[in-house]
Formats: C-alpha cells, structure tokens, sequence
C-alpha cells in the first residue's frame, strides 16, 4: 500500500483568499481523505464496492450538508467551504465525492429549502450525520437531458398519494434509507416527494458492470403502487425549477470537486516525472513532459479562480445557473484532460492500480455527463449569452 504524499498545488497563492475557517475546513478534510480513503479506495474501485465504513466519516468532516444551518444538525458553513470539502473528497474519488454531493445538494437541500419545519426537523439531523443516507430521483431510463417529460407520477387517493414510475442512474439508491423523488401530479405538475425504504411497491435494484464510478453505490428506483403518506410532499416549490434548484447546488459542487481529481493526477505526475529517469535524467527534465505540467498546472489555477469567485458569488446570493454551468463544464473538462495526459506521462504504469490516474480518468467520464451533459451546459451557456434556446 503506497503512502498519500499529495501535495496540493497553489501557483497564484490562493491561500491568501481564504479565511482561516475555510483553512481548516479543508485541511481537516484533506487528512481524513488520506488516512481514511487513500488506504483503501483502489481495492474499493477493483471490487467495484462502496466502502460503507467511511459514512459517519464523511458526516464528521461536515461531507454532509456542511452549508445546512446548525439548528438541523449542520455545520453552518459557507459555500466556498462547501467546494473546499467537494475537492478534498473528489482528490480521493470522484464516486466518493458523488456519495457525498447528493446527499448534501440533492437530498439535505431540497428538504432545508422547499420542505417544512416538520420534515427539516425529522430528516435533516440524521441525513447530516450519515445515520441516514438519501438518493435524488429525477433521470428517468427515457428522459435523461429533458427531465420535463418524466413520466414518474403521483395520484391524490384521498388519504395518501399513489406513486408509480421509475428512476435511473441513482447514486446511493441501493443503500439509501430515504428518496426524495421528483414525479407529476394529475395536472402534470412537478413535485417533489420523500419516499422511504420500507415502503410497499418500493425497491432499488443496483446497477452492475459499471466501468467508471466503481466504488459508488448505483441504481434504479422503481416504484410500483407506493403509497406515500401526504405529508411527505415537499410544499414549498413545485414546477422543474424546484429540482433545477438542486442540481445547481450539486453542480457548483462538482465544479470544486473535480478541481480534487485534477490536482491529484497533476501532483501524481509531477512526482513521477522527477524520479522516472530515462536516457539518463528524469523525464521532467524533457521539453515534452515540462509542456504538458505546464499546461496542467494552468488549468488547474484558472479552475481554482473561476470556482472560487463563484463561491463568492454564491455566498452574496448572486450565482446564476448559467455561471454554475461555465464552471461545472469548464472544470470537469479540464480535470478529463489532465488525467489523460498524465496517464500518458506514466506510461503503462498510468494503467495500474498502483497510481490514482487511471481511476480518476474513468471516473471522470461520467462526472462530465452526469447532472448535465457536456453539452447540455455548453447549450445552457450559450442561451445565457444569445437569449435563444437551442433547447426547442
């Protein structure tokens, strides 16, 4: 098993941005990564498990919600420390970070921003702590980019809602206790509902023979004649917007993540080139090799102004979707190409489980589609700045 020496890259000194909070936020999340996930991850990944021992972990460095305000067990957080925990953890695995971010912005937040007092009160200390683990159901196996054509619906029975439909590509669904499921009411309305394991007609097969994201947990959930008890509907926002909410908190998260997994291969690559000696001197020593960390330390310093000044943004409330999108895309675009490139640095070394690099590359492939397509935010960018959609 091979020491964590990551050391992490600050070319522009953007340390000096930060308070001595989001310092210690970070840092306390960078040293449980590497006692607690390096060790382990790249059996985790090759058996293609989720660790669960890392759960009450990731509650404790604040993986959970950490922007929650403290009265619903959060830890009260800024949002630029949220992205600090997102890059720690993603430097260690993207389908950790995964594990991470949807509880957080797609199961915490919607419950903290469209639920009431009650459901904060039920859901949210222990959703913060791990005790319980959540899943966001919204892509469907036809409607993926265009979730507003879900078919997953809900009918009024009186005494409770009848929920039928099914979800796909749904982290944590196999071990999550709890779904916070997005379907149409009769007047094909967009609503958001918390359905709990347990639940007759409810179950969530996991999905097997993934090649990317090994070790996180995925699924399907399939609901068939679930009765959902009334209160249970999240009241306050309904429509696409509602869920659209979610995923830009779960984006701005990813934009700061995968900032982690490019640090990782760069640092990886970095040290290799120093000590990798050919044709007697070490590779870094070679134009080729010094271009291409040239390269990937710049990337990686404009990616870290560009989510940084968005932190700023979303913490003063002023972050659009489509400046979430710019980083979202921008970001895991430059993580993919990173690792690419480092994994050729290697050489054939680049392929084993030896080194992170080729985990992270794959894991990569679905950070840049999943919560919007490479494509999609390219498109969503390109709206902003036309005021024409390309959508329809």
């Amino acid at each position: 098993m091979k020491p964590d020496l990551f050391q992490a890259p600050d070319y522009y000194n953007l340390d000096d941005l930060l308070t001595d909070e989001h310092k210690l936020v970070r840092e306390s999340a960078r040293a449980w990564v590497k006692r607690e996930v390096s060790p382990i991850i790249e059996e985790y990944a090759q058996k293609a498990e989720f660790p669960k021992q890392i759960i009450k972990g990731l509650g404790e460095i604040g993986g959970f919600g950490p922007y929650i305000p403290v009265e619903y067990g959060g830890a009260g957080l800024d949002q630029i420390s949220y992205g600090l925990i997102m890059q720690e953890i993603e430097r260690g695995d993207s389908g950790v970070r995964s594990t991470s971010s949807v509880q957080s912005s797609l199961v915490m937040y919607p419950i903290w921003k469209y639920g009431n007092e009650e459901q904060r009160m039920k859901y949210l200390p222990k959703l913060a702590t791990g005790e319980w683990m959540g899943c966001f159901g919204l892509t469907e196996p036809d409607h993926g980019s265009d979730p507003g054509s879900m078919i997953t619906n809900f009918k009024d029975m009186g005494d409770h809602y009848l929920l039928n439909g099914a979800k796909m590509w749904i982290s944590n669904a196999p071990f999550a206790d709890i779904a916070v499921v997005w379907a149409k009411n009769e007047e094909g309305r967009i609503h958001g509902l918390i359905v709990e394991r347990g639940m007759e007609g409810f179950t969530t097969p996991e999905t097997h023979n993934k090649w990317s994201l090994r070790a996180s947990s995925t699924g399907e959930l399939i609901f068939d004649n679930v009765k959902v008890p009334k209160e249970n509907l999240l009241p306050n926002k309904s429509g696409l917007g509602a869920p659209l909410g979610c995923l830009d908190s779960a984006r701005y998260g990813i934009a700061w993540g995968a900032i982690g997994a490019a640090m990782d291969c760069y640092d990886t690559a970095l040290r290799y080139a120093k000590e990798r000696i050919q044709f007697g001197k070490p590779i870094g020593g070679t134009q080729l090799q010094q271009k291409k960390l040239a390269e990937m330390i710049t990337e990686i310093t404009k990616a870290q102004l560009l989510t940084w000044r968005l932190g700023v943004l979303r913490n003063e409330g002023k972050a659009t979707t489509s400046q979430i999108s710019m980083a979202k895309r921008n970001n895991v675009d430059m993580a993919i190409h990173i690792a690419r490139e480092a994994r050729q640095m290697l050489g054939g070394m680049g392929i084993t489980g030896e080194y992170s690099i080729m985990r992270h590359m794959m894991n990569l492939e679905s950070v840049i589609t999943y919560e919007g397509t490479h494509d999609i935010h390219l498109l969503i960018t390109g709206m902003d700045v036309t005021g024409l959609s390309a959508f329809k």
